[in-house]
């Protein structure tokens, strides 16, 4: 028995945000998850596409942008068949394989608890030299303690010291695929020799065994901070993502911490932040909003056959809320979804006052629901609403640079820890602060401006795990 479109009339569920990554996208907001039940023997993969079919066919943002000439035998899996249907979409610049198929389970691991396997880094690439450097470690996850943090280049990969093989050469003969590769699956026991380079240190080889750990959003180390400009307190926030749902109640710690010491400028450093929950994009909002409950936080818009979804989110007390002066965002091409949606919702109040550090943000306005098909453990992720500031302003999917008053251009200095205010990103947003000059990014102010300068890229898998979708470049 096929899965037909009134698997998918159910009833709305929970509400989670929209990311991105490598251009691909991540959860939903606004409105809700429909939670069709799946029929017995549904796991066929005929059947499979045939869900993937009603959900797009019923609740895709685009519905005028759907292929109609797909013909789903051509497809060996479900993340391929959805592509082709929303190639249209695509090409009209509107959808950068925003759409996903992952499993419940995982997904739902990485929500509640950011549970997640591998050696705990986020890794970046240069094309133009061959090089894989890493970019952050998570403080509780097997590389950190082994020496590998942000600065650090990864030299070689081997399941031994007798097999070592050149990350140059793997570049040169497979490009960001094969050093992917040689990384071995996301999975607890996996083990590997790499041989590394702390930036201004010495190579060092170690034999690393990829662990369960849990994705902590707000560092410990840099997560939090107050920096001292010349005698003036700046809070400084570094999310690392919006997936995990404890997020809001780390953001609610460092902003009482900010509170207290009646912090009222806030630099957002989002540059590798592709999204997540949406409800924790609110709560930030919320810590951002002190003097704004009751005003319009975001509008969510659905396609016009499901325009009863639509809704207005406005600002709500938190406890631990300040009203900020100014703020300067940190943001790269990696910045997406959840981020993008917070950076556009304070620009509708703050924007001479708001300033763009970086480059430009990707530009995904948009946010997708999940389907869940149970018994196959298959969640599908599919855009089906954008979002809106209170100025009515949402169609950014050139980024956000345009939108802004004020850009700094500034390069990712992985010389530098994060949170520190000498990191070039970092000094930068202190100088817009302070009123002191900086260089626009090119295209800013111009609709169609994309990420400029020197751009490392996220290394993310053809196929990437439910964590590597909610944060690219995690291995």
């Amino acid at each position: 028995m096929g899965i037909g479109r009134t698997a998918l009339t159910a009833t709305l569920a929970f509400s989670l945000a929209a990311c991105g990554g490598g251009g691909g996208g991540s959860p939903t907001s606004g409105g809700g998850t429909p939670t069709p039940t799946p029929t017995t023997g549904a796991c066929a993969l005929s059947q499979q596409q045939q869900f993937a079919f009603d959900a797009i066919n019923e609740w895709y943002l685009f519905p005028d942008l759907i292929a109609t000439n797909v013909n789903r035998a051509n497809y060996s899996t479900v993340q391929a068949y959805m592509d082709a249907l929303t190639a249209p979409a695509r090409a009209a610049g509107k959808d950068d394989f925003f759409n996903f198929a992952t499993s419940i389970a995982e997904e739902n691991a990485l929500i509640n608890s950011g549970s997640n396997a591998g050696f705990g880094v986020r890794l970046g690439y240069d094309t133009s030299a061959n090089r894989v450097f890493v970019l952050e470690a998570y403080e509780n996850a097997p590389a950190f303690p082994a020496g590998i943090d942000r600065g650090a280049e990864l030299l070689a990969i081997g399941t031994s010291s007798s097999n070592l093989q050149s990350v140059s050469s793997l570049m040169a003969s497979g490009g960001p695929q094969a050093v992917i590769d040689a990384l071995g699956p996301s999975n607890a026991g996996v083990t590997r020799v790499l041989r590394f380079q702390p930036f201004g240190g010495s190579v060092i080889e170690r034999t690393i065994v990829k662990a369960d750990f849990a994705l902590d959003p707000v560092s410990d180390r840099y997560g939090a901070l107050i920096l001292n400009d010349g005698g003036k307190q700046v809070g400084y926030i570094n999310l690392r993502t919006f997936i995990v749902q404890d997020a809001s109640n780390q953001l609610r710690d460092a902003f009482s911490n900010f509170r207290t010491l009646g912090v009222n400028e806030i630099i957002l450093d989002l540059r590798y932040n592709s999204g997540g929950l949406v409800n924790v994009a609110q709560t930030l909002g919320d810590l951002l909003g002190a003097n704004r409950v009751g005003q319009v936080f975001s509008r969510t818009v659905y396609r016009p056959s499901k325009a009863s979804q639509n809704s207005t989110r406005n600002f709500q007390a938190e406890a631990n809320a300040i009203a900020p002066l100014k703020i300067a965002i940190i943001g790269r091409s990696s910045t997406a979804s959840a981020s993008e949606l917070v950076a556009n919702s304070m620009l509708a109040y703050l924007r001479p006052n708001m300033a763009l550090i970086g480059t430009n943000t990707s530009g995904k306005p948009v946010g997708q629901s999940a389907f869940d098909l149970a018994a196959c453990d298959l969640r599908l992720r599919v855009v089906t609403f954008k979002t809106d500031n209170a100025a009515g302003e949402g169609e950014y999917f050139n980024g956000l640079a345009p939108f802004f008053t004020n850009t700094c251009r500034a390069s990712d200095d992985i010389s530098a820890p994060l949170g520190a205010a000498r990191e070039a990103s970092i000094a930068t947003a202190l100088d817009f602060l302070a009123g002191r000059s900086c260089t626009a990014i090119a295209g800013a102010g111009v609709q169609g401006a994309q990420a400029v300068g020197a751009e490392r890229q996220l290394l993310q898998p053809d196929r990437p795990s439910s964590a590597q979708h909610q944060i690219p470049g995690l291995f």
